[in-house]
């Protein structure tokens, strides 16, 4: 049995103030959108409290796919790593990043800078991606959509080397069949799965690397809404994509407060069984249990 925690799109605040100068790029837009409502938007108390529900399930992991800044300040940077260290040792986090972590040229070099261990693959190396880290029958592959884009635009993209790379190892960890494969991405990585200007530009080709190789879960951000998507694998395997809701957010919909999923990975003689455990912001202000979500046995028959 691992029981995995995973948030996304925290947006740590305060925002500092940021010199005129660092105004002087896309950085102007974000701000004003911070000081117009975002900042009110994202709560720092209840994160604190999100933070401290996950810390109290026992997990065995937690995954953050990303957006701990806002608008890639450096002074971002030491609080993004100041927030992950919150979470725990980076042997027990991993983090990827996501757009707003790469708001502006540079952004995103500066905040693997230090946030680098949360990053560190197996063989040692840190801030490159993709990234492998397996814990027993688990692989966390770790993929980077943060790239930097113009204004009022918040796509990301993976790139052909880092898909030829990813696929490498999915293919390879598909080989063993105790291996639960789960990738990390902050943005939808399937067709529909954001709004154009939001979405992920290379997601046809990331769908077709699923139908060669497959995975068993895809985790992602970027939306700030709980979601379930499938895509098919190979020989007709089902991969659930889940995303999450941002894990600072005070209003909307019971899909959009902030929350995240606690995941239980059971094995049996006949494949996996994979369950999720939406938690977050009630409706009474309190942290708690908002509902199970059940998915379906992922038996390794199913693999090509």
């Amino acid at each position: 049995m691992f029981r995995l925690a995973h948030l996304t799109d925290p947006h740590v605040g305060p925002l500092p103030r940021p010199r005129l100068r660092q105004l002087l790029s896309k950085r102007v837009t974000g701000w004003y959108n911070w000081r117009r409502g975002r900042r009110d938007a994202h709560d720092m108390t209840l994160l604190a409290e999100l933070v401290t529900d996950i810390r109290a399930q026992n997990v065995d992991h937690i995954t953050c796919t990303g957006d701990t800044c806002n608008i890639g300040l450096p002074s971002e940077w030491l609080t993004s790593r100041v927030f992950l260290e919150g979470l725990g040792d980076p042997s027990h986090v991993s983090f990827v990043p996501g757009n707003h972590d790469a708001y502006v040229p540079g952004s995103l070099e500066g905040l693997l800078k230090e946030v680098g261990a949360w990053t560190r693959a197996d063989d040692g190396t840190e801030g490159g991606f993709p990234f492998l880290r397996r814990y027993g029958h688990v692989a966390l592959i770790g993929l980077s959509s943060a790239i930097p884009t113009l204004p009022f635009v918040a796509s990301g993209r993976l790139g052909s080397r880092q898909r030829k790379a990813a696929e490498a190892i999915l293919g390879d960890l598909g080989r063993d069949r105790s291996c639960f494969r789960i990738i990390l991405i902050h943005h939808p990585p399937h067709v529909g799965g954001a709004q154009p200007g939001r979405a992920l530009t290379d997601a046809a080709e990331f769908e077709e690397m699923m139908a060669r190789v497959g995975a068993e879960l895809v985790l992602h951000g970027h939306n700030h809404v709980g979601s379930l998507a499938h895509l098919t694998g190979p020989s007709g395997m089902v991969v659930p994509v889940i995303g999450a809701p941002s894990a600072s957010a005070r209003g909307g919909t019971l899909t959009h407060r902030a929350g995240y999923h606690l995941f239980t990975i059971g094995q049996d003689a006949t494949g996996f069984l994979l369950t999720a455990e939406l938690r977050g912001l009630r409706p009474d202000g309190s942290v708690g249990g908002l509902g199970m979500l059940s998915l379906a046995r992922l038996a390794p028959a199913h693999r090509s």
